[in-house]
């Protein structure tokens, strides 16, 4: 299944970008591969439920990435105000 991140917010592309975000208020949606490490994820997850951000979940770390547009599996991504 293709995917696609909306291109109306600008995309930040890693857990720690995306932990970023979130702590700033700043993430309108947050982006989890289902096979990334749950130590990775978890504490992402619970900042997100705690603040309302959507949470989408994508299959595998590749096809986030590719959806990021990198040549590389991606664990989490987001799309910021």
């Amino acid at each position: 299944m293709e995917m696609h991140i909306p291109s109306d917010g600008k995309l930040k592309i890693g857990t720690k970008q995306a932990l970023k975000a979130l702590n700033n208020n700043a993430a309108k949606a947050l982006y989890i591969a289902r096979d990334a490490e749950e130590h990775v994820t978890r504490q992402l997850v619970e900042i997100a439920a705690d603040k309302d951000v959507e949470i989408i979940y994508v299959e595998t770390m590749k096809q986030l990435g590719k959806a990021c547009k990198i040549d590389v599996g991606a664990a989490t991504a987001v799309i910021v105000k």
